[in-house]
């Protein structure tokens, strides 16, 4: 292999390669902050709800389970402006991972909230709390430390999967290599060192999920 490595033209765009970093966090936080809201109140209203809330939830579930994120992607950013919805490649790519990590982590959740023993909630009715106190305090917070492991996985594969918004333009860490790749044609230097960097953003995750425990999970059974 005669190969002559050039890293110099890679790490002369660092400003490039740190606003697509932080470009990428921002996308993947805020996804996995108001996916998990989707996906708490779908939860919430596959278990609790009347029949027609149960079967569109189910429905949208199903739809979003079985087809690409890729076509998701393309279906917020191409498909919809056709009916007059205009938004940019970055809020599309938000709302493209929302809505697919609302659906996969409804399924944990749900899974975590029907994992509560029914005497929890009856002891709930017992001292007379709401059915919101209930759901907030007897039921959701012992389901979320339950399913932890399995939500932060599913995070963290969606930060990952962050990567795909590039081919819609979003100015992510992945967008910016293929221009750098480009303009550079080093393609070598270029993926080692975007592989790096998502490997970085992972452990970080994997740091922060692991405090966040700590500090709010992290309570005795009894």
């Amino acid at each position: 292999m005669n190969y002559s490595f050039q890293f110099g033209p890679v790490f002369d765009a660092w400003p490039l390669l740190l606003r697509g970093t932080w470009i990428t966090i921002q996308l993947s936080f805020l996804a996995m902050l108001f996916g998990l809201c989707v996906a708490i109140l779908c939860a919430w209203g596959k278990t609790s709800g009347p029949r027609l809330v149960r079967w569109v939830i189910n429905a949208y579930i199903e739809l979003i389970r079985n087809t690409p994120f890729l076509v998701q992607l393309f279906f917020f950013y191409f498909a919809l402006p056709a009916t007059g919805v205009r938004w940019s490649a970055h809020t599309a790519a938000l709302v493209a991972m929302v809505v697919n990590l609302g659906a996969y982590a409804t399924e944990i959740v749900r899974a975590g909230i029907e994992a509560i023993p029914r005497a929890q909630v009856e002891a709930g009715l017992a001292l007379n709390l709401s059915r919101y106190e209930i759901f907030r305090f007897v039921v959701l917070k012992p389901a979320l430390r339950a399913i932890y492991p399995a939500l932060t996985s599913q995070f963290i594969l969606l930060m990952l999967a962050s990567s795909v918004v590039s081919v819609i333009s979003a100015d992510d860490l992945t967008s910016v290599a293929a221009n750098l790749q480009s303009e550079t044609f080093r393609s070598f230097e270029i993926y080692i060192v975007i592989t790096a960097i998502y490997l970085v953003l992972t452990l970080l995750f994997s740091y922060l999920f692991r405090l966040v425990f700590r500090w709010g999970l992290n309570y005795p059974d009894r």
